[in-house]
């Protein structure tokens, strides 16, 4: 049966390749973008685009409606809408820590607590955060981006605990570094500098993240809740 399903961030990069994943298995997809506009390949494709800045509850509040009049409650979410400001502790200002840590984490707890109320009316619901290898591994100049993706994996541990008897499952998928407009700006000797540490020796590609994501939302994984999935070529493992 289609479902619907919100996929935040979904305008690019992770997130369109998980819009695409679903929409393609022919669930009902909704995205929300924060600038620009949605590329035409999730238009033609029919999928709803909604303009929303996660950290603006109001706005979450009114895409939350937008959605569930064209497509019904979420059952399930992708919280995947996130942002950098990457520097070194001393240089960081106050305004690059809490300004990461108000869209990564504390924008997923709004979009996750609004999705909360159809799912557990329906007694059914399946949330996928999306954290990073660095929440877990850690990073030079990324305490900020760390600690926000950091506590994605204790805010899903304790919510599968908590509505695990109402049916509703939370898990994480931590990828690693993965191809995109993001890492593409890197030079060359950046890449060559990464993929060294990777023991699968390259880049992950978006569409490899998104299947884990759609496992994860499947049938096949309705036993499994509270895990974190690493989806980084070997990066991280042990952590």
């Amino acid at each position: 049966m289609s479902r619907s399903v919100l996929v935040t961030g979904g305008n690019r990069g992770i997130g369109l390749a998980i819009a695409r994943a679903f929409a393609d298995a022919g669930d009902k997809v909704a995205i929300t973008y924060r600038s620009g506009e949605p590329p035409q390949v999730l238009t033609d494709a029919g999928v709803l685009a909604v303009k929303c800045d996660i950290t603006d509850a109001e706005q979450v509040e009114q895409a939350y409606k937008e959605i569930e009049d064209k497509h019904g409650n979420v059952e399930v979410l992708v919280a995947n809408a996130g942002i950098t400001k990457d520097q070194l502790l001393m240089r960081m200002s106050e305004e690059d820590f809490t300004s990461v840590l108000d869209t990564n984490l504390t924008g997923t707890f709004r979009v996750v607590k609004r999705a909360n109320r159809g799912m557990l009316r329906a007694r059914k619901g399946r949330v996928v955060l999306i954290s990073s290898v660095v929440g877990l591994y850690g990073g030079p100049g990324q305490a900020n981006y760390a600690a926000s993706k950091a506590g994605l994996v204790g805010f899903a541990r304790s919510l599968a605990r908590e509505l695990g008897s109402r049916n509703l499952t939370f898990n994480v998928v931590a990828p690693g570094f993965v191809d995109t407009d993001m890492t593409k700006v890197l030079t060359d000797e950046q890449r060559k500098g990464i993929v060294a540490q990777v023991p699968l020796g390259r880049y992950a590609q978006p569409e490899e993240i998104a299947a884990a994501v759609k496992f994860l939302a499947s049938d096949d994984a309705s036993y499994i809740t509270g895990a974190v999935i690493p989806v980084d070529g070997g990066l991280g493992m042990g952590h």
